[in-house]
């Protein structure tokens, strides 16, 4: 198992709120992100992946913060006349410090190849951003042929890329804008074998494998520490919602931390994993999706 980091919880913001709208969100969640204690001491690894004009914006609003702000995509090359595309030196050299490569809508709706993928995870991590690399099975397969195919595309995806970390979302593709996410057994089945990948490759020291697909409040505690946190969507939208899933990595963050526990007064539940999370009152809420 890869020796474990900070919980993660990454938001993309796709092209869902305009410019106005995108910024009064910022303003909300970097007062969030000031003032919950997981966030704030870097138990919970936090990031933002806003659109290529909201970038600006969200690096001044969270100024302070711990909050990684990211790109929604990178250009295979460092310069050159390449009309349209951004860099991952001119993201670096604003503060962006992720990059979100090779989601499923990526591959379906621009026919992005995963040479496509190999070749901008390479040039994020040559500039020092971190890719969230985005991997998932396209037809729902049993747990342990998912597991084999999204293992066969992260290596192809990271073929000739440096050293580097890197943040493996899994997201089932199936399981994109689904009612509800993929079941825990397969997620986490699908998990483990990522996580092994990434174990047995020495140039992937400190990376984390994260769930998206229809990801929402509930999920982590059900998974535990079988995956290294959430991508969430929509669902973050609702800021109270991204609270209570900030909330329940803080408690698996306190889970990987063996001196770390709960109050005795609190009252928990548990789970098969062994994470135990304060009881919230949040309510499950509408879906999202990743």
């Amino acid at each position: 198992m890869l020796t474990p980091g900070p919980v993660a919880v990454g938001v993309s913001l796709k092209m869902y709120f305009g410019h106005r709208e995108a910024v009064r969100w910022f303003d909300r969640v970097a007062e969030l992100a000031r003032t919950h204690d997981a966030v704030a001491r870097g138990a919970v690894e936090f990031f933002v992946i806003p659109t290529y004009p909201q970038l600006l914006p969200a690096v001044a609003e969270f100024a302070g913060t711990p909050v990684r702000i990211g790109a929604q995509d990178v250009a295979a090359a460092d310069s050159g006349p390449f009309t349209g595309e951004v860099s991952a030196v001119e993201l670096a050299e604003i503060g962006v410090s992720i990059a979100e490569i090779g989601h499923a809508e990526r591959r379906r709706l621009f026919h992005e190849t995963d040479e496509d993928v190999a070749a901008k995870a390479a040039a994020a991590l040559r500039n020092d951003v971190t890719p969230v690399l985005c991997v998932g099975e396209t037809a729902r397969l049993s747990p342990r042929y998912a597991a084999a195919d999204t293992v066969a595309q992260l290596r192809r995806d990271l073929a000739g890329a440096p050293a580097g970390r890197v943040i493996v979302a899994y997201e089932p593709v199936w399981a994109i804008g689904a009612p509800h996410p993929a079941p825990a057994a397969h997620i986490i089945e699908v998990a483990g074998a990522l996580r092994a990948a990434l174990q047995q490759d020495p140039d992937r020291a400190g990376s984390a494998v994260i769930y998206g697909g229809s990801a929402g409040p509930g999920l982590l505690t059900e998974l535990g520490d079988a995956v290294d946190g959430l991508f969430l969507g929509r669902f973050a939208h609702d800021v109270d919602s991204l609270r209570a899933v900030l909330d329940e990595a803080s408690a698996l963050a306190s889970l990987r931390q063996p001196s770390a526990r709960l109050h005795p007064d609190v009252e928990t539940v548990g789970n098969p994993h062994g994470l135990d999370v304060q009881m919230q009152s949040h309510g499950q809420g509408k879906d999202g999706t990743a």
